[in-house]
């Protein structure tokens, strides 16, 4: 069925290329080179410096996205990083407010506008098409994967948008996983417990067949956001699709591919066709046997899998001169792409139980946008006090993943750690405003979490999660008011001062 597909004319960005252009009217969002780079560990190492942020080694620093224009090797391809590293670069590519961005994320999640389909010859990722049954065909030569580093398990896919559907019911999921290049035609594909494509995967493996699944890369950066919504906020069935719809105001596009039985992101840059195939393992650093597979969100480079579904290759289309998006696993690029969602979840949850006591979230940096957030509660009268602890535990709930909880008052800036870091040594005393919840669900991805560490966790991947309440109790609010100093028009002394 046809639908309006006529974008937003106030949105300038529809695309990949769009994003960039308009990045480029900005001062200091986005730098390129035209100096030759090698993919192998190199590109990823210069971004660190530039402008990676979050997790990453240091010295790195919150900085620009970079274009790679001259590939090592692949002379018809660039490469772009960093489209999302910065909350603010964020927030100029989906209209917002830096700090608004968790509610623009919760409204979208409310007014879904799901994707259309439209025709092939209308597809931009279509232009060009290459067919793994060519003798020709390998992947290896024709997309330039970076390795991240020298002991990675490989070249690897970072910025895929994953799609596939249910085989019983047809309903669709969007999401990013990490991709693994092992041979000319087939990729490994690590997902974490709980992922709808791996359901969707278990049930096609169940019956002996494959799953058809399609990977864009370089699409409309609402899109990179809106993936990375998790249950229960978008439960299995829900098409994440759908919020990036709601966030640009008009559908998505998909296109049906032309060698499986799926469809793509219409103005994807690349397209990789494929299958998952049934009972079908590799190890995912058959190739390297370094024991690493690349590096994840928590700044730590993750461990080799031993088994890994694989991803029959069937066939990749594109533009004309493609530009390859990739992401430093614990840059800010991931904390944005992940926290915000994370955001929006812990909003819409609180609010629906306890309407304007939540006043904002951040997923912090240091977590990598999953595993610490910052709540920004409101206590309006004594009723109020251990309700922001009931906040903490509603957060845990929006988002399983989330480990730790930092609770701070309405005059706390919760986007500024230096003030966070002051509510806890002022507001917050060990023996009272801790909250230890063991034994839970976490991330596998903690290296913290494990039984080596903490004889009290059963097995990797479980957590003592814990909320630090760094508020003050509603009967002493008058004794910790901050100093108030006198509010002046400074522009009257610095014309420029913003």
């Amino acid at each position: 069925m046809k639908k309006n597909t006529q974008r937003n004319k106030e949105t300038p960005i529809h695309d990949l290329r769009s994003a960039i252009e308009f990045l480029q009217t900005l001062p200091n969002e986005i730098v390129s080179t035209d100096v030759e780079v090698d993919p192998n560990a190199e590109l990823s190492g210069i971004y660190r410096y530039v402008g990676a942020g979050g997790t990453c080694e240091r010295p790195t620093r919150k900085g620009p996205a970079m274009m790679f224009n001259n590939v090592k090797g692949y002379p018809d391809v660039r490469v772009v990083t960093g489209i999302l590293s910065t909350r603010e670069r964020t927030g100029h590519l989906l209209g917002c407010a830096p700090e608004k961005l968790g509610f623009l994320l919760k409204d979208s999640v409310q007014n879904p506008i799901p994707p259309v389909t439209i025709e092939r010859g209308q597809a931009a990722c279509q232009e060009v098409i290459h067919l793994a049954s060519s003798p020709e065909f390998d992947i290896r030569t024709l997309l330039p994967a970076p390795t991240n580093t020298e002991e990675d398990a490989g070249p690897y896919f970072t910025m895929g948008l994953c799609y596939a559907s249910d085989p019983e019911t047809g309903e669709s999921d969007v999401t990013i996983h990490r991709l693994c290049v092992q041979s000319r035609d087939e990729l490994t594909m690590w997902l974490t417990p709980g992922r709808h494509i791996d359901a969707f995967r278990q049930k096609a493996e169940a019956a002996g067949k494959p799953l058809p699944i399609s990977i864009s890369i370089g699409v409309d950066p609402a899109i990179n956001i809106a993936a990375c919504f998790e249950p229960p906020t978008t439960p299995l069935g829900y098409d994440e699709l759908n919020v990036a719809g709601a966030l640009r105001g008009y559908p998505v596009e998909l296109v049906n591919c032309i060698s499986i039985n799926e469809r793509a992101i219409a103005h994807s840059e690349i397209v990789i066709e494929g299958e998952l195939l049934p009972n079908v393992r590799i190890r995912e650093d058959q190739n390297t046997d370094t024991g690493k597979a690349m590096p994840e969100f928590p700044g730590y480079t993750g461990d080799a899998k031993e088994a890994l579904p694989v991803i029959k290759i069937k066939a990749v289309t594109h533009r004309k001169n493609p530009i390859l998006q990739t992401t430093l696993g614990p840059s800010g690029e991931h904390v944005n792409m992940a926290g915000i969602p994370t955001e929006a979840s812990i909003l819409g949850m609180v609010e629906r139980a306890m309407p304007g006591r939540l006043l904002n979230v951040y997923a912090h940096t240091a977590g990598g946008g999953k595993l610490l957030a910052v709540l920004q509660f409101k206590k309006a009268s004594a009723t109020d006090e251990g309700r922001q602890r009931q906040a903490a535990l509603l957060a845990f709930s929006a988002f399983p993943e989330l480990k730790h909880v930092i609770l701070v008052d309405e005059d706390v800036d919760l986007f500024d750690s230096d003030d966070v870091l002051w509510a806890m040594q002022t507001r917050y005393q060990g023996d009272v405003s801790t909250v230890m919840i063991p034994g839970v669900r976490c991330h596998p991805l903690d290296p913290s979490q494990t039984p080596e560490f903490s004889p009290f966790l059963p097995q990797v991947g479980t957590s003592c999660k814990v909320i630090f309440d760094c508020t003050v109790p509603f009967h002493l609010k008058h004794h910790f008011e901050r100093s108030k100093f006198k509010k002046v028009d400074v522009t009257r002394f610095l014309p420029d001062f913003k």
